[in-house]
């Protein structure tokens, strides 16, 4: 397998040197995403008491603050610290700390939900199942997972964001892929949604998936 450490230094220092742009960009998004409120909202209703809910590639907080204002016990995880700080600037009563989303330094079953929006995007896809394997040992049995990536095929690469040197790949997946590697990572898809892009959104197709942690596993 090669070697992907270079791979997520160069995409912690690309978010850590955005942050505080991307935050002022998008920390209000969902404002104008109502299907992604709507989806937010049924995770939570889905996941209840069974526990916490996780922020999955955080950045400055957006989808963790919706889930705490709307009764949801939230947290926040970022690959990038800078963008995990200022997630905790901005949202002084949530927990959020940086870790890789391929090895989380937690016990297994420490979360009821997880909403990483966007954030399977910067995995290599090599690594896809490998990354679904870490989310299911961390989920609760019972527990679920709401999904978003870009449709396609393609990757973008960025070499600068908003005028800073990155170096970042967006990879795009097809649903057929996310709902084959769900299922051998154990876990179970439920629904998949699909839109087209709102106004101010990069012109690309907007995928979710819901999937569960089957009960009697570990």
């Amino acid at each position: 397998m090669p070697d992907y450490e270079e791979y997520f230094s160069d995409t912690e220092h690309g978010y850590s040197h955005v942050a505080d742009e991307y935050a002022e960009k998008f920390f209000g998004e969902l404002a104008y995403k109502p299907l992604d409120r709507e989806l937010l909202n049924r995770l939570i209703s889905e996941v209840g008491s069974l526990g916490p809910i996780c922020d999955l590639g955080c950045g400055p907080g957006q989808i963790a603050r919706y889930l705490k204002d709307h009764g949801a016990e939230a947290l926040g995880v970022d690959l990038s610290p800078k963008m995990a700080a200022a997630a905790r600037k901005l949202n002084p009563d949530i927990e959020f700390f940086q870790g890789n989303l391929l090895a989380l330094e937690l016990p297994e079953a420490s979360w009821g939900g997880i909403a990483a929006f966007y954030s399977l995007i910067h995995i290599p896809r090599s690594l896809l199942l490998a990354a679904l394997c870490e989310l299911r040992r961390v989920l609760r049995p019972g527990g679920w997972l709401l999904i978003s990536y870009h449709v396609g095929e393609e990757t973008i690469h960025l070499d600068e964001w908003w005028e800073k040197p990155v170096k970042l790949d967006f990879n795009f997946l097809q649903t057929s892929l996310v709902t084959d590697l769900l299922t051998k990572a154990g876990l179970t898809a439920e629904a998949a949604i699909e839109r087209d892009p709102y106004p101010d959104e990069h012109p690309s197709r907007r995928a979710y998936i819901f999937a569960r942690k089957p009960y009697g596993t570990d």
